[in-house]
C-alpha cells in the first residue's frame, strides 16, 4: 500500500466540494469554448423546456429555426408526410433520413433522436 495521510472529516468534505466546484467550472468552460467556436449554440428557454418535457425534437428544432413543414421538406428532400409522421411519433425515420434533417437544420443527428 502507498504512503497515506490523515486529515480531518471537515477538511476532506471542504476539499470534494472544491474539487466538484472545479469539475463544474471546466464544464462551464467547454461549453462556453463551443459556443465561441460556432459548435454549440444558445436555446431559448421555452424551446429546451419543450425538449426536456419530451416533445418531438424534429418539431421544435424546426420551428426554432422558422420553417414550416413543407419548407423543412423541401430543403433536406425527405417528404412533408413522413415529417409530419415523424413528429407525430406514428413513424421513425431512418438514419439516413435523419441525416437529412440534422443537415438541414444544422444540428446534430442526435438532437433529434
Amino acid at each position: 500500500m502507498g504512503e497515506m495521510i490523515t486529515i480531518p472529516l471537515e477538511d476532506y468534505e471542504r476539499l470534494c466540494a472544491a474539487s466538484n466546484e472545479l469539475s463544474d467550472l471546466r464544464a462551464y468552460d467547454r461549453a462556453m469554448a463551443a459556443l465561441d467556436d460556432g459548435d454549440d449554440e444558445r436555446v431559448p428557454a421555452d424551446f429546451a423546456k419543450r425538449l426536456i418535457a419530451g416533445e418531438s425534437p424534429l418539431c421544435v428544432w424546426r420551428e426554432l429555426r422558422g420553417l414550416a413543414q413543407a419548407e423543412l421538406a423541401r430543403i433536406s428532400g425527405v417528404g412533408r408526410v413522413q415529417i409530419v409522421n415523424m413528429e407525430k411519433g406514428v413513424r421513425g425515420g431512418s438514419i439516413a433520413t435523419m441525416k437529412k434533417l440534422a443537415e438541414a437544420l444544422g444540428v446534430a443527428i442526435d438532437d433529434l433522436v
